[in-house]
């Protein structure tokens, strides 16, 4: 085992540490090989249950009231739904073949479903739990985000190497931006005036202008570079940025990093070492912690945002893909 990894594991941090900056937050984590959600306290960053989350779940999201949790059972072409408190499956809903990720409507009354083997975005209704429209775009489809204002829908095309802006009122595809090779996540700046693509095989995260005079247009492109670390392993994946714009977190894949970048000026400040096959994030409500589940070692890392480093390692299900976090009430 990589070392780190262990002194990661080997890390305790006492309760008081962790809850004197935000009260505790449900955390769940989708174990894509396991077939499992892993539940952890955020106070004391213990799993608190696990329970059985469909056939290869992947993308996962919670509804703004905090109510249901969102699984994309990738295997079983569907959405199940779950009580956040009782762990129980309420429903599904329709998602279309492959649902891998999906992004939420401010209001909580939409999902846009990215499918990858039909080369369609799938919009759901989670009230009536019906489909609402099919969206073609590029060919397998994966990362989803929707801007600031919900005026559009972003999707990215792994082999088309597009993203792809989908007009949320008629579901019409208004723009497309060429990047960099195998685009897997797309994340907003919360003013709404950047928006980064991560480019897996690229090794690159692009950065567009979302309101340029004509359309979107790519600004900038952002690259790394990790001493010891062979260039093929830095493999952006998940995104995250915090709510005042600064700081842009991306996970490295492979290279077992998140890179820290200033949003403002693109340049990648650090680079914190974590579990192994570093691939999705998410904050706490408040944006103090930021956690990050590595695939091929089984765990997560929670990373303190303000002091930009790992301070521990939480064992979970078997390959974890996804996370998300309980909204504050």
């Amino acid at each position: 085992m990589n070392r780190h990894v262990n002194f990661l594991a080997c890390l305790c941090l006492s309760t008081f540490g962790l809850s004197s900056a935000a009260s505790a937050n449900k955390v769940f984590v989708s174990n894509e090989k396991g077939n499992t959600i892993t539940v952890i306290d955020s106070d004391t960053w213990e799993p608190i249950t696990e329970f059985p989350g469909g056939n290869r779940p992947r993308g996962i999201g919670i509804s703004p009231d905090g109510k249901y949790l969102y699984v994309c059972a990738s295997d079983d072409d569907t959405i199940r739904v779950f009580d956040t408190e009782t762990y129980q499956e309420v429903w599904t809903l329709p998602s279309g073949p492959d649902p891998e990720l999906f992004t939420i409507h401010p209001s909580g009354e939409l999902l846009y479903v990215a499918n990858e083997d039909d080369n369609l975005v799938t919009v759901v209704d989670t009230q009536s739990r019906t489909i609402v429209a099919e969206i073609p775009v590029g060919v397998e489809p994966e990362g989803m985000a929707i801007s600031p204002d919900a005026r559009f829908v972003i999707n990215t095309s792994e082999t088309t190497n597009m993203a792809h802006f989908i007009d949320t009122s008629d579901y019409k595809i208004k723009h497309n931006i060429l990047v960099d090779q195998r685009p897997r996540y797309a994340v907003y700046s919360d003013d709404g005036n950047k928006l980064f693509v991560s480019s897996e095989i690229g090794g690159t995260v692009s950065v567009i202008d979302p309101n340029g005079a004509d359309g979107p247009v790519l600004t900038d492109k952002i690259g790394f570079e990790v001493s010891g670390v062979q260039p093929e392993w830095l493999q952006p994946v998940g995104m995250k940025i915090t709510a005042d714009n600064k700081w842009l977190f991306v996970a490295l894949g492979p290279a077992n990093r998140v890179a820290v970048i200033d949003a403002e000026t693109l340049e990648v400040v650090d680079y914190i070492l974590v579990g192994q096959r570093v691939w999705q994030m998410a904050f706490t409500p408040g944006q103090e912690f930021l956690i990050t589940t590595n695939g091929n070692s089984n765990d997560v890392t929670v990373i303190d945002v303000a002091k930009q480093r790992a301070i521990k390692s939480v064992q979970v299900g078997q390959q974890p893909w996804g996370v998300a976090v309980m909204p504050d009430e």
